[in-house]
């Protein structure tokens, strides 16, 4: 499996930097002049980041997060549901979410249309423990699905004419500088190892971290403890410009995973903001406290500020 793979591919970091800081210093630099190219290629980093949150599955389109209580959960437009979905996007009485332990189910009222995998559906199951796919169920312009966090189960709901999507207006950032582009070497834990990471809604989980990340900043030496996600390295860090000029929850950061040097480049240029600063329906992960870095980084994303309650 790649997990087991990849803390594999890492332990023998475990070994380097042990006489110190000074051997680091020597390869730890900023890795370019802040050229027009380089702009440039930010720039088209970006754009491809926003068009990726206005996507169909992007982040811009959650217009809904509920949780499931045991048994039946009607949903439908009428206030008088235990699910409440936007009204008008779907009838006032639409149907019924079962949850029975680790299985949810789902049934629709007669005269209600709704689609699974395209088709018109009356009842099915929807989530059960080692599903493979979870599927997507669709009235309109909405769809939803099941999700799980910690032992809560929950529906996210999307809409393609979500409010966050329609009146969206770009995300503001930092000037571009070189300076935040910096080398990291990954230093492996001697065993693999798991950090406490908290999200937005109050839950915990453990998650496996490859390692820490050292690098240099301004002549100052920092350290970030990674993640591994969809074969990246996974950041999650704050700074001292958090609720001022960005997000007040941190932000996020993706790296490549280090070649045979145990070495990867931190972009600062690439820290981008949380979903949860833009839709009220996300569940977060926070930065871990030994992720805070005691400067003010002012690279990246700043805070689009519209969307920033969780319920």
């Amino acid at each position: 499996m790649f997990r087991s793979n990849f803390f594999a591919r890492f332990l023998f970091l475990s070994l380097v930097l042990v006489s110190g800081c000074a051997e680091y210093d020597q390869s730890a630099k900023n890795l370019a002049e802040t050229t027009p190219e380089y702009v440039a290629s930010i720039g088209e980093w970006h754009q491809e980041r926003e068009a990726k949150l206005k996507g169909p599955d992007g982040w811009l389109t959650l217009a809904g997060l509920f949780w499931l209580q045991e048994g039946d959960n009607s949903f439908g437009s009428g206030p008088d549901n235990s699910l409440t979905f936007p009204k008008g996007k779907i009838p006032g009485r639409a149907g019924v979410i079962k949850l029975t332990g680790d299985t949810v189910t789902i049934s629709i009222n007669p005269g209600v249309e709704v689609l699974l995998k395209g088709k018109p559906v009356r009842e099915a199951l929807v989530y059960t423990s080692g599903m493979d796919s979870v599927p997507e169920l669709s009235h309109g312009t909405l769809t939803w699905f099941v999700i799980k966090r910690g032992n809560r189960y929950g529906i996210r709901l999307r809409d393609l004419q979500n409010d966050a999507l329609v009146h969206f207006k770009g995300i503001k950032r930092f000037p571009v500088r070189a300076e935040w582009r910096v080398t990291a070497s990954l230093i492996a834990h001697p065993t693999p190892k798991q950090i406490a990471i908290t999200n937005i809604v109050g839950q915990t989980s453990m998650k496996d971290s490859p390692g820490t990340l050292i690098f240099n900043l301004n002549g100052q030496q920092y350290q970030l403890d990674a993640l591994v996600e969809a074969g990246e390295l996974f950041i999650i860090f704050a700074d001292k410009t958090n609720g001022i000029e960005t997000y007040g929850a941190g932000r996020y950061l993706y790296a490549a995973i280090p070649g045979p040097d145990g070495t990867t480049v931190l972009d600062f240029n690439k820290a981008s903001n949380p979903p949860c600063d833009f839709v009220s329906y996300a569940t977060c992960p926070l930065p871990p406290r030994q992720n805070f870095l005691p400067i003010m980084v002012e690279a990246g994303e700043k805070s689009y500020g519209e969307y920033s309650a969780i319920p």
